[in-house]
């Protein structure tokens, strides 16, 4: 999926959550961070493009190890070690984006090492993706106000 869907979801998920943790700030800083941290194992993402990554790419196929959970639970436990504030929400919208890339015709090995792919029927940049967009991007506005008023 494209960079806006993935965050149009994770920021659903952040309205769902927020109110209900104690740093609100840092969650919604590190849920949509971490839900666009899978794809820096793809040069063509937005922080794929970076050379700092480009190393990685030669050792990983896109949408293998980096897209699972396997690596979002032992980075989110790592965190939870470290700087347990921020493992849940790193947890949440790592997670998302691995739900999100399942969907897709390309999909991911969610259990790596388990070589088993989860595949979907919504072409990346395509018709479908471009609906979902724009459904969670309405119900996005929808669940703020509701939470603002």
């Amino acid at each position: 999926m494209m960079l806006r869907t993935h965050l149009v979801i994770a920021i659903l998920a952040v309205l769902l959550f927020v109110s209900h943790v104690k740093y609100q700030i840092l969650f919604i800083i590190f849920a949509l961070a971490a839900t666009i941290l899978p794809d820096i194992d793809c040069m063509y993402s937005t922080l794929g493009k970076s050379k700092i990554f480009r190393p990685l790419q030669f050792f990983v196929k896109h949408r293998s190890l980096i897209h699972s959970f396997t690596i979002a639970i032992i980075l989110s436990l790592i965190l939870a070690f470290l700087i347990p504030v921020i493992a849940l929400p790193f947890f949440l919208g790592y997670s998302l984006h691995v739900f999100a890339d399942a969907f897709t015709k390309e999909g991911v090995m969610p259990f790596w090492p388990w070589k088993k792919e989860s595949s979907g029927f919504v072409r990346t940049g395509g018709k479908i993706e471009k609906g979902m967009f724009l459904v969670f991007a309405v119900i996005d506005v929808i669940a703020f106000f509701i939470k603002v008023l």
